[in-house]
């Protein structure tokens, strides 16, 4: 069994440009519904992903917060894109840029599309406890806030937030 550590963030400022060392373009839809998942009629999310030239089936867990159950499988890009074709809501694209920082990489998500606008910071921790970096242009953490998940993004993109779920964390 997997089980994913991550923490994410809003961004201060642009100051993470810099530092990016790969950048790799990606979209991805889920097989179930947001909905389903946040009245606990389904206990897991199950996404496909087109990373570049890979791509990936994910399922995870429906907690929220910063410690969920996580299982990703490589598949073959054809299926993913007959998968991504079945997808429920909208298909979030986005580019990821990678940032190493000592033992840790730092993964921007800067979405496209309906999600336009909205740039994320996220880092796998190997516990709970770890002690991480927090550079200048890290923001406010968002991890327990679900709408900045991208199965919520897919049912209800930043394009349709209010001024209030745009300002407050």
């Amino acid at each position: 069994m997997g089980i994913e550590i991550e923490r994410k963030f809003l961004l201060a400022n642009d100051g993470w440009r810099a530092a990016v060392s790969r950048s790799l373009p990606m979209a991805q839809g889920y097989l179930n519904d947001a909905e389903s998942v946040t009245r606990g009629v389904q206990n897991t999310s199950v996404r496909v992903r087109l990373e570049g030239d890979d791509a990936r089936l994910n399922i995870k867990s429906r907690e929220a917060g910063p410690q969920r159950q996580e299982f990703e499988y490589a598949i073959p890009v054809a299926d993913a894109r007959a998968l991504l074709a079945l997808s429920v809501g909208r298909r979030i694209e986005k580019t990821r840029h990678y940032i190493p920082d000592g033992e840790f990489t730092w993964e921007i998500d800067e979405f496209h599309g309906d999600n336009a606008g909205l740039v994320v910071a996220e880092l796998e921790l190997p516990s709970l406890d770890a002690d991480y970096p927090r550079p200048a242009w890290l923001g406010v953490e968002v991890t327990e806030q679900p709408r900045y998940y991208n199965l919520m993004l897919a049912a209800h993109p930043y394009s349709r937030w209010s001024a209030a779920e745009r300002t407050t964390p």
